[in-house]
């Protein structure tokens, strides 16, 4: 029950919270920067309380997906990741992924009794209880006649596709190949809106984004690529 709890708490709950707190103080950009360091940390981490294999070429994976995602998100401006300095949007964020980082490895303690499916409707329900208080305080039910339509679809979203689909699905990917190497998933997130943005919004595809996309890519490849004895023998 208490590994339940804690998959709501960290996941649903403090995720959210620390996450929209965030955006509030810091651009969209800067924030997935630092969401961008998540397989890093969910790696370490695997790899000494699950024992999950992280060899040189993991490893250069992982590095590189992460380059490539920054790449993606700062448009090629390095330099701005450095700029601004650090305060309290920064902090939030990297709250957020440190929740989400818990709720990855709880996660897959988890999985070993229940479903991804049971995790993920468990862990909503407590979620969402614990986020009606702070939602009620800052004006839930004051503002509820003033939401557009286009506000109620946009929630919609958020909880259908954003949450149902995935949460579940990223569970899945969990219990199959492991924490480590579903993590590294996260940085196509930006790539994609970078493309949707491409197709709905008409904004141009960027020499940083097809740079990004290939480390990105090259970067799962490697993590996700599976090196046997036998194939390392035949290609000496």
């Amino acid at each position: 029950m208490i590994p339940v709890f804690l998959l709501g708490m960290t996941g649903v709950f403090s995720y959210n919270v620390f996450f929209f707190k965030g955006l509030k103080l810091i651009n969209a950009g800067r924030a997935a920067i630092i969401i961008a360091g998540n397989p890093i940390l969910i790696t370490l981490l695997s790899a000494y309380f699950f024992k999950e294999k992280l060899n040189m070429v993991k490893g250069a994976g992982i590095i590189i997906s992460v380059i490539g995602a920054v790449i993606v998100i700062s448009k090629g401006s390095l330099s701005e990741i450095v700029n601004g300095g650090i305060g309290w949007g920064e902090i939030f964020i990297f709250c957020c992924v440190l929740s989400w980082v818990a709720y990855s490895l709880i996660g897959k303690a988890v999985m070993n009794a229940l479903s991804p499916l049971a995790s993920v409707t468990y862990s909503s329900v407590i979620g969402t209880v614990l986020l009606f208080f702070p939602a009620f305080f800052e004006g839930m039910f004051k503002n509820y006649s003033s939401y557009t339509n286009m506000a109620w679809l946009s929630i919609f979203y958020l909880g259908f596709f954003g949450t149902v689909i995935g949460f579940v699905w990223y569970y899945e990917g969990i219990k199959k190949i492991g924490a480590m190497r579903a993590s590294l998933f996260i940085n196509f997130v930006p790539i994609c809106a970078v493309v949707l943005a491409f197709f709905i919004l008409d904004e141009p595809i960027t020499l940083s984004l097809f740079i990004g996309t290939i480390l990105v890519c090259s970067g799962v490849y490697l993590t996700n690529k599976r090196f046997t004895p036998d194939r390392v023998k035949s290609t000496v």
